[in-house]
Formats: C-alpha cells, structure tokens, sequence
C-alpha cells in the first residue's frame, strides 16, 4: 500500500511543500432518505444532531462529523468503508442485530445500512489513538480506558 516503514520518524517523512495529514473533519454518506436515516442511525448509537441544510444533516462526534445527503448514486459498498469509534461495540452489535441489518464475515463488526454504506465499528478502548480531554468530556467517555494491546500500540508508535 505504499506506507513507510513504521521506524521512520515524522520529521523523516515530511518534506517540504507537502501538506501532513492530521485527521478527518468529516465523512459524507448518500443515503436515500436523511429523516429515516438519522431515525435509524439513533437507534443504533447515540448522538447529537450538529445541524441540517436543505437535503442534508450532520451527526456530531465530538470535533468530526457525519455528513448525510439525501440521494444514493451508487450501488451498495464492498471492501469501501469507513471506520466508527464507540464506547461500547457489543451494545452496537445488539442494536443491529435488533434492526435486522446484515453483519459481514469477519472477526469485526462490519455492517451494512439500508443505503449500501458499509460501517466497520471498533471500540475506544482497543484503538491506538487518544481522544483530547476536551472532546472526551463532550464525548462523555472521560472513564474509558485503553486495552493493554492498545497502549502498547501508542507506546510503540511514540503517541504517549
């Protein structure tokens, strides 16, 4: 896939007029219809609704976002997804078991919604990175701590 090596340092892989990336603000989501799509997306976690303008509405996470837009293009994902953090996986499962939604193969949880969008859910606690404690507040997941495995992985890629 083209990545260096993870021994390499910042400073080592930055050179100079090319941008660094350092998150994601947002990702956007067609879905056939936003009202059914935020009923069904709060039945499976829970959220704040940022804001709406015209065709579209944007789910808070904290400092990123979901951005829906009604109208579905294309046809449903494949290996296309995106990754959700939340602060209890099992409770995710339960509620989508509850909807009736297809859960894929795999050691995850991947899923897909009525629209084709496929969402691969993992836990905060077994993830390798750190939310500040700011956006944990407004989170409410202050108490959440990491996996051994996962601070390890901090550890060991410098984040600590």
């Amino acid at each position: 896939m083209g990545c260096s090596s993870p021994s390499r340092t910042i400073a080592e892989r930055y050179r100079p007029g090319v941008a660094r990336l350092v998150g994601i603000n947002h990702v956007a989501l067609e879905v056939g219809d936003v009202d059914a799509a935020l009923e069904l997306y709060g039945r499976l976690f829970a959220f704040t609704l940022r804001g709406r303008a015209g065709r579209m509405a944007f789910v808070d996470m904290g400092d990123q976002f979901l951005a829906l837009s009604e109208g579905r293009s294309q046809p449903p994902d494949g290996d296309r997804h995106f990754g959700l953090v939340v602060d209890d996986k099992q409770a995710v499962r339960e509620a989508v078991e509850r909807e009736g939604l297809r859960i894929l193969p795999g050691r995850g949880l991947d899923f897909l919604d009525p629209w084709g969008n496929r969402f691969q859910v993992v836990d905060y606690r077994d993830i390798q990175f750190e939310r500040p404690p700011g956006v944990k507040r407004k989170l409410g997941v202050e108490e959440l701590q990491k996996s051994p495995a996962a601070r390890a992985e901090i550890r060991d890629r410098g984040l600590d």
